[in-house]
Parts: structure tokens; C-alpha cells; sequence
């Protein structure tokens, strides 16, 4: 088992989640949220060292690796797939729309319609999560409606942590504020957020 991958960060690919490490001279392609990819820096000729956390999977026909920023994320991504019917694509969707501690909050409010809004997840899914997870997430995280309302730099307005979080993702890329904001006002605020980055790229790129 992978615990961790420390070493040079070559590429991050925004519109697949991946990013790719070299430990030792081997490159590990990583699966990582759009959390953890708007915390990674901008991978350049000068490539900066970073570690993530990693779980891996074995399947028939291959291995995958998914990497997490802080062990938080990845002991919620261990909590998501063990439940019944939620396999890694799934977990890694709903921690590309919420932080640990904001899933957390929805758990304990049993808001399944913020669940289902991560692409792949639908009401009986996020409904299942709730089940599963909600005694289990009230223990880990006491208090926890209070302290996502207080998280630093995110807003609470409708739309408005979407938006922020794919203009951290844009910003990531390399683009300026102002390019950033421009693209986002062409796309829908009330779109899963892995298409509004999608819809932002593609006017960025046409500018």
C-alpha cells in the first residue's frame, strides 16, 4: 500500500483531475480532487516538490492512485467508499464539490440534494451516504456547521463557493484574475462545478 508520494510535481491536468509526480525518477499519475488541485502550485520547468496522501486501488486490469492534500480528504474518501454503492469515482465527485468539513455538514443536516449535486451521485446515493456516514461524521467533526460557515475564503452566498472554487482552479492554470473572471461570467453559476471550469477553459482558450 502507497501511503504518501513525496517528490517534483510534473503536470496537473485540470479537466481529468490528475497530476503527475516524479518520486525517484518514476512518474505516478494521481487522480486528485479539484480540492486538492487548486492547493497544488503551478507545475513549470522548475518543477516545485509536494506530497500527497494516497490511497490505492487494485482492480483485474489495472491500478489506480488517488491523491488527497491533506490526510483529511483522504480519510473522508475512505469513509465515502465504504459505503454500499459509492465506489472511488463517485467519493472522488462529491470531494471535488465539497470540502471534508462542508460534506460533513450536509451529512448532519441530511442535505442529499447538496450531495447529489456532484456529478454521478444521485438522491439514492447521497441518501445512502447520509445514512451510513451521519453518527459517524458527528463524532469527527463536533461543531462542524459553525466552523465550514467560518472557513476562510469561501462564501456562503448561492452560486458563490462554486464560483470561487473554479476560479482557484482556473487561477491554478496560470490565467490572471481578470481572464478568470471574465470567463466565468459566460458560464452557468448553477452548473455542477467540473462544468463551469469546462465552460471556462473553453472561452479561455478562444480569447
Amino acid at each position: 500500500m502507497i501511503y504518501c508520494l513525496t517528490g517534483e510535481l510534473l503536470f496537473t491536468d485540470a479537466l481529468t483531475y490528475t497530476a503527475v509526480i516524479d518520486c525517484g525518477g518514476v512518474g505516478y499519475k494521481v487522480t486528485v480532487t479539484s480540492n486538492t488541485l487548486t492547493r497544488l502550485p503551478l507545475a513549470s520547468d522548475k518543477p516545485q516538490k509536494v506530497r500527497l496522501y494516497t490511497h490505492m486501488q487494485v482492480r483485474e486490469d489495472g491500478v489506480d492512485l488517488f491523491g488527497f492534500y491533506t490526510t483529511e480528504e483522504l480519510d473522508m474518501f475512505r469513509l465515502l467508499i465504504s459505503v454500499s454503492g459509492v465506489g472511488p469515482k463517485a467519493a472522488m465527485s462529491i470531494l471535488s464539490l465539497m470540502t471534508p468539513q462542508k460534506l460533513a455538514v450536509a451529512v448532519g443536516q441530511e442535505d442529499a440534494k447538496a450531495i447529489a449535486k456532484a456529478p454521478g451521485v444521485g438522491a439514492k446515493t447521497a441518501a445512502r451516504v447520509i445514512l451510513d456516514l451521519k453518527d459517524k461524521l458527528a463524532k469527527a467533526y463536533p461543531g462542524g456547521e459553525s466552523a465550514a460557515a467560518a472557513e476562510p475564503g469561501r462564501t456562503t452566498a448561492a452560486g458563490g463557493g462554486k464560483l470561487s472554487d473554479a476560479q482557484d482552479a482556473l487561477l491554478v492554470l496560470g490565467y490572471s484574475r481578470a481572464e478568470v473572471g471574465a470567463a466565468l461570467k459566460k458560464v452557468d453559476p448553477s452548473a455542477p462545478l467540473e462544468d463551469m471550469i469546462r465552460a471556462a477553459l473553453t472561452a479561455l482558450m478562444k480569447q
